[in-house]
């Protein structure tokens, strides 16, 4: 079976995965988006390096099997799906709308890719491992991913299907703990200590690693251990941080349930645009007034004709912006960035 591989950057594809989650949230009023920033890394480095899947035949046969057992952190999920090809990135501004398909917590209902519903926490991890016997019975090889949330582990029936899967020997069983802490009102230990999580793991038969749940070159390494495992189910404890990528977000659980609204969804896009772009927004920055000081300020750019240049122009020419970049000019730079594409050839 073919793999997709839509991004070679898998960094790209998270940066992605995160506007799109805070437009989905923002424009629906849903909730969920720290809870979805947290496990984006994940999920880009599954979906660009790791899953086996065709996004033409999502139902084919030997394709890898993901569930998000955290479905409450679905808008994720579904951004990875439509830039993998599965269905049109403009069907996600229907998230959490009356009568979408698109709803709050991931459904598998009329949405290619989505394997199971889920959002009742602690079900998914049973589902997966059901589906990993399935594939040793019937000797079929693919793989079963499954991504939990910390707090989701105070549920009993997660360690039920732990010990299932390592009485079962279901090697080609993957779980992946979103470990950030947080949970819907406090933090994990204040609600059910976990710690230590490795321990418990290890006690139950599971093949267990520690990474950093956002850094892409551990997470694909662990994937890979993982795969090459034959005799335990594997499990990733992927150490993360909620609302990660927008600083007033992270590790704040007030942003398990609040929705992006006004400046705080502008300027969570800018600080996303920043933490992956650094180097251009750092040229725009140093480079912003030399710009207005050409005599001739449209030629100097090497910009494609655009509809909304003059708007754009005139913003910067008539403002405070053009002088000063922080963290509130959020229209400014995320606009000229993706409208105008300045980079280091346009002067």
């Amino acid at each position: 079976m073919d793999i997709i591989e839509k991004f070679s950057d898998t960094r790209e594809l998270a940066k992605r995965i995160r506007l799109h989650a805070l437009e989905m949230t923002h424009t629906g009023g849903s909730s969920h988006v720290g809870s979805v920033l947290s496990m984006t890394d994940i999920i880009a480095v599954l979906y660009g390096e790791v899953l086996n899947y065709n996004s033409a035949n999502p139902s084919c046969d030997n394709r890898d099997r993901f569930i998000l057992s955290k479905g409450h952190a679905g808008a994720g999920v579904y951004a990875a799906l439509a830039e993998c090809g599965f269905f049109s990135t403009n069907e996600l501004a229907q998230h959490y709308k009356n009568g979408s398909k698109f709803s709050g917590h991931v459904s598998h209902k009329s949405v290619p890719g989505v394997e199971f519903s889920t959002g009742s926490l602690g079900h998914g991890l049973s589902i997966a491992a059901g589906i990993a016997l399935s594939a040793h019975l019937n000797v079929t090889k693919y793989f079963v991913d499954v991504v939990l949330s910390d707090g989701e582990l105070g549920e009993g029936s997660n360690w039920e299907a732990l010990l299932f899967a390592a009485h079962h020997g279901l090697s080609n069983l993957t779980i992946t703990i979103d470990y950030n802490k947080l949970q819907s009102l406090k933090s994990v230990d204040e609600t059910l200590k976990m710690s230590p999580l490795h321990d418990k793991f290890i006690s139950f038969g599971m093949h267990v690693q520690i990474v950093d749940g956002h850094n892409h070159t551990q997470l694909l390494d662990a994937f890979k251990v993982a795969r090459l495992e034959t005799k335990q189910p594997s499990v990733i404890i992927a150490n993360t941080v909620k609302g990660k990528g927008v600083s007033f977000m992270e590790h704040q659980v007030l942003w398990h349930y609040r929705s992006p609204q006004g400046n705080e969804y502008l300027n969570a896009k800018l600080k996303i645009f920043k933490n992956q772009n650094k180097r251009q927004y750092a040229f725009i920055n140093k480079n912003l007034k030399m710009i207005f000081k050409k005599k001739n300020f449209q030629s100097r750019l090497i910009i494609p004709k655009i509809k909304n240049y003059k708007k754009i122009k005139f913003k910067i020419k008539n403002s405070y912006l053009a002088s000063n970049i922080n963290d509130e000019n959020v229209t400014f730079v995320f606009e000229l960035s993706k409208l105008m594409n300045i980079s280091e050839k346009s002067f």
